[in-house]
């Protein structure tokens, strides 16, 4: 009995973050109504994406060789490093072109309860490279969650004495917020960070 193909390809749209049962298989028809070089491309790529893509030997983001785009330029500024826990926030504070230095990708959060130890992250090889490379400010740009708040705190220890800046992103109100739906932590923040106008 032959199974059911459409139903296999909502299934694995499916599994992606943010995608939905009716997203899914709208994804679906949609690539079943397209050309079929639509659907060869998509396969294609995805089968060789593993293969293709590697993680940047200095700061850990994805890229097409041993170093990343970002650690290639020239223009960046290496005395400045900010620590993210995964490349989706890079690529998030790439998009915003408000920082011109360089990344640490940690893949993680410390979080003990389900395993994540220091040891588990690239940490170590911070270190290293905060001492190769000289950096003199690590901005810890981690969620505002309990695991990116140890995380923040736990990189501000390690380099507690070693003469290296540890700042912390500022959070607060977003541009154009309400104050009536924004939740109690990030208004007790938005306070506490104030600043004279």
């Amino acid at each position: 009995m032959a199974g059911d193909p459409i139903g296999e390809l909502v299934a694995l749209f499916a599994r992606l973050p943010g995608i939905g049962e009716r997203t899914a298989t709208r994804l679906a028809f949609f690539v079943l109504e397209s050309p079929p070089e639509l659907a060869s491309g998509l396969g294609e790529a995805l089968s060789k994406l593993h293969d293709r893509v590697k993680r940047c030997r200095t700061c850990g983001n994805f890229g097409a060789d041993e170093l990343c785009n970002i650690c290639r330029d020239p223009r960046r500024d290496a005395s400045i490093v900010c620590v993210v826990a995964r490349v989706p926030d890079l690529v998030a504070i790439e998009r915003s072109g408000a920082f011109r230095g360089r990344y640490h990708v940690l893949h993680g959060l410390l979080a003990p309860l389900d395993g994540i130890h220091p040891e588990n992250l690239p940490i170590a090889e911070l270190r290293e490279r905060v001492e190769r490379e000289g950096v003199r400010e690590l901005v810890v740009a981690t969620p505002l969650t309990v695991e990116g708040e140890a995380t923040a705190l736990y990189l501000a220890d390690v380099f507690g004495d070693s003469g290296v800046e540890v700042t912390r992103i500022a959070s607060g109100m977003p541009h154009g917020g309400e104050l009536e739906f924004t939740d109690q932590v990030t208004l007790g923040r938005a306070l506490a960070g104030r600043k004279k106008v």
